[in-house]
């Protein structure tokens, strides 16, 4: 006979399989159908090469792409109480071109990140690995939104092949003359992957909480837009009660808080030029972005340090 004397704690592990249930499969279906949708309005776009009719099916598409980011959004409240906590400005809006810096500590810092654009941003655009693109639905949905696929060409790739030098810099040239055309939150995760303790130790990390930030995909893409970005969103993103919050603790309800630090920063002349040519001033730009790291190891410190209290 099982006992009718259950506690909140064992409450809270027999719900887990029905909120992992329940929110994997409303993630799934409205993924799918909005991808879909998105395909269906893209397709114009294999069949008419006009820029005035790609220009418009863009702004199709990314209509029903925010409306995947609200159904993102709501996945939050689903099944649990999540808590929002989000520090600085908020005086943003939806017809600005936007350049966001962010830490990277899981694939749901994807999820957080369209939380935050799906009401009074653009919606963004992440550049994605070449793979991606193969993806069932999600790869040519992208596709149809511009999304960037990078291809990186390895140095001995390179040595063997020359004619691959700089083709990705290319890659990013085209699709930020696409960005132009509609206003868009262009997502640079700077540490180039998601943070582990692993990466940390092996990349010799000055920081506490992040890994070194890679300055170079963020200068260019300033290089090529920075006179169209209206300002630069440098986002923390603190996930104070997970050491490595994983798409599974948001599907089963454990993960409760999350943490968005904001700051506004104007896109200053200093910070535009050559990166790959001009040597001062990538020394200069390497030293902008690892003070902005420093700014947000003391912000994920200081909201773990109040947390744990």
């Amino acid at each position: 006979m099982i006992s009718a004397n259950i506690g909140p704690n064992m409450l809270t592990t027999l719900l887990i399989p029905f909120r992992v249930i329940i929110n994997f499969s409303f993630a799934l279906v409205s993924t799918g159908i909005i991808g879909l949708l998105i395909i269906l309005v893209g397709l114009p776009k294999l069949l008419l090469p006009i820029p005035a009719v790609q220009r418009l099916i863009s702004t199709w598409a990314n209509g029903i792409f925010r409306l995947w980011g609200y159904a993102m959004s709501a996945m939050f409240r689903l099944t649990q109480p999540m808590r929002w906590h989000i520090e600085g400005d908020s005086q943003l809006h939806r017809d600005s071109w936007y350049m966001i810096i962010a830490n990277h500590r899981s694939w749901v810092d994807i999820l957080v990140l369209m939380h935050l654009a799906c009401r009074n941003m653009p919606m963004p655009r992440f550049f994605l690995k070449h793979q991606l693109i193969w993806a069932p639905i999600i790869g040519l949905g992208c596709w149809t939104l511009d999304m960037p696929f990078m291809k990186r060409y390895s140095r001995d790739q390179i040595a063997r092949n020359p004619k691959l030098q700089g083709r990705d810099i290319e890659t990013t040239r085209k699709k930020c003359q696409k960005f132009q055309h509609i206003p868009t939150t262009v997502i640079n995760f700077c540490e180039g992957t998601r943070f582990t303790p692993e990466k940390h130790a092996k990349r010799n990390s000055p920081f506490q909480h992040l890994l070194p930030p890679k300055a170079g995909g963020t200068a260019f893409a300033l290089q090529m837009m920075g006179d169209q970005f209206d300002a630069i969103l440098d986002i923390t993103i603190v996930y104070p009660a997970a050491k490595r919050p994983a798409v599974w603790q948001l599907l089963s309800g454990q993960l409760r808080d999350v943490y968005v630090n904001v700051e506004t920063l104007p896109v200053a002349d200093d910070l535009i030029g050559d990166y790959f040519a001009d040597a001062e001033f990538k020394a200069h730009f390497h030293d902008w972005l690892n003070q902005r790291w420093v700014r947000k190891d003391k912000i994920i410190s200081r909201v773990k340090s109040e947390i744990s209290r």
